[in-house]
């Protein structure tokens, strides 16, 4: 039986999805918190890390846990340079509470390190995780990040990194690097169907019609 369980820290979120023996941690989140998250893969086979984007609260602890459990990671190919430098895909929002995620977000940018890592499995539309036991399809969701992607584990579950948002309320992402790709993901993402939308900030809930 396929699980997805939610690690909260902060104001966002990981995934574990698990199948019988085999899982895989989706995002690493904030350097600060990661005790937490390992401890949290402790019990479970983690054989791939997944990481849905590639900004720094998503992808600094990747090297770290990486080492820790013995586990290689994938990321879309797109993302690869925000490895490096976060402001190199530059942001743009328009709600008032967007621009204030970005004025944080480009702060920590441009001031925290993000230990360097390589990802040895890229990931593209259409991929599947069975090599690494879950039943998963991996689905491009471009537009926050050009490679960003969503992990859909066995069609009832639908890990979204940030293309969809519920940090204050269920939105289209507040931050996009590309606007007309955004809104096109969040309407792939509604036109699958029934999902749980797992949000890489915010609490889960059922798919809906993301654009209006």
């Amino acid at each position: 039986m396929t699980e997805v369980k939610r690690i909260k820290y902060g104001n966002g979120n990981c995934f574990i999805i698990s199948n019988g023996d085999n899982a895989v941690l989706a995002d690493t989140c904030h350097t600060k918190y990661r005790e937490k998250i390992l401890n949290a893969c402790k019990g479970y086979n983690i054989r791939l890390i997944v990481l849905t984007h590639g900004h720094i609260d998503h992808i600094q602890n990747a090297a770290y846990l990486s080492g820790e459990l013995n586990a290689p990671i994938a990321m879309n190919g797109e993302d690869i340079p925000l490895i490096g430098d976060n402001m190199r895909q530059p942001l743009k929002a328009e709600s008032f509470l967007g621009k204030i995620v970005l004025a944080l977000s480009e702060k920590s940018f441009r001031e925290d390190e993000i230990p360097a890592f390589e990802p040895t499995v890229l990931l593209k539309d259409g991929d599947t995780l069975e090599e690494y036991g879950i039943p998963a399809e991996i689905m491009a969701v471009p537009g926050h990040t050009k490679g960003s992607i969503a992990i859909d584990v066995d069609k009832k579950y639908l890990i979204v990194g940030d293309a969809l948002m519920n940090m204050f309320y269920p939105t289209v992402s507040m931050l996009y690097n590309d606007k007309e790709e955004m809104l096109k993901s969040a309407k792939k993402i509604c036109e699958i169907g029934d999902r749980m939308i797992c949000f890489g900030h915010g609490k889960e809930m059922g798919n809906r019609d993301w654009v209006k």
